[in-house]
């Protein structure tokens, strides 16, 4: 399984504000999002995995936990 570290996904540092966090997950979302990207599975994976990166991280109990637990096999 593979390991996927919210940080690396969104590009930032693991000391990201959450001004920081929400700007990179908007560039990012942006330029993945599906309806800009018709009929491209690998780009809607990659939508849903910097979504998913951002509602750990954006979230101040949700972000505590990663950071303690680090990324989880398969997420």
């Amino acid at each position: 399984m593979v390991k996927r570290d919210y940080y690396d996904l969104l590009g930032i540092d693991s000391s990201a504000s959450l001004e920081e966090i929400k700007r990179a997950y908007r560039r990012l979302a942006h330029r993945y999002h599906p309806d800009k990207n018709p009929n491209n599975p690998s780009s809607e994976e990659q939508f849903r995995l910097i979504t998913e990166a951002y509602e750990a991280l954006q979230d101040a109990g949700k972000r505590s936990a990663y950071d303690r637990q680090g990324p989880s096999p398969g997420r």
